[in-house]
């Protein structure tokens, strides 16, 4: 008997859990692995510290910051260096720093002249009338195919690993789409957004890019010891939820391979769209399919490090690659220019993306030709004069990275007729109300408070 289970221990369960723990609600969490984090996974290898997951954060809210200031004392929220302000664009195979303001925008080789002028005139553009825009028609519209090309295409590929003509921007971007809706102008909203009165809590919301001291496992082992391990229970199959009367019956294999049945009045899910019909098979199938449709884009993590690093100069938060530029590659973060202690003294370290919503074929490729596309593509693009890396991991996602289209709409609608339908039942994870961590972070604070 529990009062609450909660379905999936990474960040967003986990986070859930803690609010949970904090008010003495007497819950358990119940993880398919064999460890806490889902996805997020630091590793240390030969004086290299890498993730094998997400590699940051941004402190989007202040939730993030209550996060960290509850853990305070077992993790350190670390932000991103003056590095990650610039950011490198590539354009016929030379890497171009994006424009940070409206100044820069003018004189950057990345957009047409006439471009330029359109982003002069955006502020006295009428906001859209179409609910379901994508990303790309509205990009189009306000700021010009070039500012697509050269902006906010390699900008989707490196946090959605998506296609702007496909995500809708009410769903992937809302902060974007209420920015017109609301101010009528990105750039007019921005400023009016900038001057309105804020907390002294709100006003620490920078939007900077973070990680923790040691890596982001460091987050999830904070979250861990709060919780207690005897609440987490780890290395489960077979999981089943059914509802029973006026409360649900919760059966799965422990590691042991015994049979387990647990009784709770409400059952919390954060785990993926694709593995909620096997869960919950009670759903009618008609709903559950608006919800297993949700497509998750495969991806490609290469991690390479150098005892000595010998080329570009690393002076930014990375490279992203238009998908105009017909590249096998996403981009390249430079990890080691953002954070502390990532390579050893005068090495780098390098996550180079591939993939994706556009290349899902090659994720299909075997290691050594994805090794082999690295050798002929890194090179030239880092200026080293030859590839010998100290340490190569080829990481395959895939499941990565949902893509919120047009159907979301119809996923968010089924949710909700399931909970209703259910009382008791809350459906969270990234199959809605986001993906970055401090969505992530946001909706566990949201679930916690909907028991």
């Amino acid at each position: 008997m529990k009062e609450v289970v909660i379905l999936g221990a990474g960040i967003t369960g986990l986070t859930t859990a803690n609010h949970l723990n904090k008010k003495g609600v007497d819950f358990c969490v119940l993880e398919k692995m064999d460890r806490v984090g889902g996805v997020i996974h630091t590793v240390a290898e030969n004086g290299f510290i890498f993730e094998s997951g997400p590699n940051s954060g941004v402190i989007g809210n202040v939730e993030v910051l209550r996060l960290f200031e509850d853990l305070k004392g077992d993790c350190e929220l670390e932000e991103a260096n003056e590095n990650v302000k610039k950011r490198y664009i590539l354009k016929n195979k030379v890497w171009e720093a994006l424009p940070s303001g409206l100044k820069s925008a003018i004189g950057t080789p990345l957009f047409t002249l006439k471009d330029k002028f359109r982003i002069l005139g955006e502020p006295f553009r009428a906001a859209g009338k179409i609910p379901n825009e994508t990303l790309a028609q509205l990009v189009k519209r306000r700021l010009g195919q070039s500012f697509l090309d050269y902006a906010i295409d390699p900008f989707i590929l490196g946090v959605y690993a998506g296609d702007p003509n496909r995500l809708v921007t009410r769903f992937a971007l809302p902060k974007l789409y209420n920015l017109e809706q609301k101010y009528g102008s990105f750039i007019g909203g921005s400023i009016k957004k900038r001057k309105e009165p804020k907390t002294n809590e709100e006003k620490q919301v920078t939007r900077g890019v973070f990680t923790v001291k040691g890596g982001l496992s460091s987050l999830i082992k904070a979250l861990q010891v709060r919780i207690g391990d005897e609440k987490i229970i780890l290395g489960i199959s077979d999981l089943c939820v059914r509802p029973v009367d006026d409360h649900f019956l919760i059966t799965y294999i422990n590691h042991e391979g015994v049979l387990i049945e647990i009784e709770t009045k409400k059952v919390i899910s954060t785990i993926g769209a694709s593995h909620l019909k096997s869960v919950l098979p009670f759903v009618e199938p008609e709903i559950m399919a608006n919800i297993t449709s949700l497509y998750y884009a495969p991806v490609i993590e290469v991690i390479l490090g150098f005892n000595q690093w010998k080329g570009m100069k690393l002076d930014a938060f990375g490279g992203l690659i238009p998908f105009k530029e017909k590249s096998d590659l996403l981009g390249v973060l430079f990890m080691s220019a953002l954070f502390k202690d990532r390579a050893p003294k005068d090495g780098a370290l390098l996550s180079i993306f591939m993939g994706g919503f556009r290349r899902p074929e090659i994720c299909d490729l075997p290691d050594d030709q994805v090794e082999a596309i690295l050798k002929r593509d890194i090179t030239a693009l880092m200026q080293l004069d030859e590839y010998h890396p100290n340490l190569v991991k080829i990481i395959h996602h895939q499941y990565a990275i949902p893509q919120y289209e047009a159907d979301s709409e119809e996923r968010f609608k089924a949710v909700d007729a399931i909970e209703k339908r259910y009382p008791g039942l809350i459906i969270g994870g990234n199959l809605k109300s986001g993906i970055g961590m401090a969505d992530r972070i946001l909706q566990a604070r949201l679930l916690a408070d909907a028991v």
